[in-house]
């Protein structure tokens, strides 16, 4: 039977049937997404995002099956960093819902599987005699800064599902491959970032960190803040989604393990949160009546992932109160189906491929890969919510802007 065609509408127990089976879960979903409720949608989307990049690096054959599609006019060595790029990012989105643990429901089962995968796959990657050994040095680019730190994050989010089950040799393998990354110079922009979240992991954890180079990234970004919830990237400011793949999500939470460390005042964590409650505002107000929204900026082939601190005040019931859990739900729910239910998302093997909605590779930038689209996952954040909480048991209701245009009431807005 052609795998790809198996779940044409399957419900999640007939993944969960799938999942014990032991073989790779099936990577199609249903377009007639009516018939399934928010939550099994975006587990069934992630699980067919995800699933490709944990599955085959657990196995040792990342390298081996994953396509190696590039931007025109692509700037890197694809084969040492686009490995690292799919499964860091992958790991940032996927493990808020991992962190919830297996259980006996049918989502369970599948998470149950998928905390396997990601356990395994991060055995794999840290290995140095593994055929799919990462590239965690600054030698042929400094692309893996980046990864790494994504990676890192995810450890941070999910840390008694994907780090604290881990072999001890494993560990001390990843905490290895995240020093080696001091060899690379980070960019005075969003870049510094990466290098302080990764040093933040290391400090989680118990290991030793370099505070430098996290209080110089927290300091620069508070510098760099340009009112309104919106930071630049380095002195400028963009008028793009950096805000969301990387700089708010990425400060707050740096912030908030050095607020639980001792390292860093309280009042730094609020006025960050703060800020990141303002562009949640503006995030909402973005998506338009239809679940579209303004295609503008660079690396717009992440597609969804500029939504990753509304999913993250979500996941960490920190909405500010204009919002409701449900219709923030509703408009991720309306953007995730404009998107991923586009032709050609995904190619015949279950691979994303390049584009912002469908397959678009001149949309890509010039340092962008397969590897590069999965950040698309954190997105997905708010999946780390149990199934019992308002965010997945509240009634539809419609956005700020679906209000707006049908002319009912709605909240004046007001910059920060």
């Amino acid at each position: 039977m052609n795998r790809r065609r198996f779940i044409q509408a399957v419900p999640l127990a007939g993944l969960a049937t799938a999942a014990k089976a032991g073989s790779m879960l099936p990577t199609s979903i249903t377009t007639h997404t009516e018939s399934l409720h928010d939550r099994e949608y975006w587990t069934s989307l992630m699980v067919r995002i995800a699933e490709p990049v944990l599955y085959n690096l657990s196995k040792g054959q990342l390298k081996k099956v994953m396509p190696l599609e590039v931007a025109p006019a692509y700037s890197k060595p694809v084969e040492k960093v686009t490995y690292l790029e799919a499964f860091g990012r992958t790991m940032a989105g996927i493990a808020p819902w991992l962190e919830l643990g297996a259980d006996e429901t049918a989502e369970g089962k599948i998470r149950g599987r998928m905390i396997r995968l990601a356990q395994e796959a991060t055995a794999q990657a840290v290995n140095p005699s593994g055929p799919d050994y990462m590239n965690f040095t600054g030698q042929y680019d400094g692309q893996p800064l980046v990864d790494g730190a994504f990676l890192a994050h995810g450890f941070l989010r999910a840390p008694k599902q994907l780090w604290e089950p881990l072999p001890e040799k494993t560990k001390q393998q990843v905490v290895a491959a995240f020093k080696s990354l001091r060899s690379i110079k980070p960019g005075y922009n969003n870049w510094l970032l990466f290098a302080a979240m990764i040093e933040t992991a290391l400090l989680q954890f118990g290991e030793e960190w370099d505070a430098m180079r996290v209080d110089f990234a927290v300091k620069k970004h508070q510098e760099w803040y340009k009112g309104d919830g919106m930071y630049g990237d380095g002195t400028d400011f963009h008028f793009d989604y950096y805000n969301g793949f990387v700089i708010q999500p990425m400060l707050l939470d740096i912030l908030k393990v050095l607020v639980a460390k001792g390292k860093a005042p309280k009042s730094e964590y609020e006025q960050a949160l703060q800020r990141m409650q303002r562009y949640g505002v503006i995030q909402e107000r973005l998506i338009s009546p239809e679940g579209t929204f303004p295609v503008v900026g660079r690396s717009m082939a992440y597609r969804n992932a500029g939504f990753q601190p509304l999913a993250q005040l979500a996941l960490n019931d920190q909405l500010p109160d204009s919002l409701s859990p449900a219709q923030v739900r509703c408009a991720l729910t309306a953007v995730k189906k404009r998107i991923f239910e586009a032709p050609e998302t995904f190619d015949q093997k279950g691979w994303m491929q390049l584009g912002f909605c469908g397959h678009q590779p001149e949309i890509a930038d010039v340092y962008t890969s397969t590897g590069s689209s999965y950040l698309c996952t954190v997105a997905f954040l708010a999946l780390g919510l149990p199934s019992t909480h308002t965010f997945w048991t509240g009634a539809p209701e419609e956005w700020t802007s679906q209000k707006a245009w049908k002319g009912k009431p709605v909240l004046k807005d007001h910059a920060l």
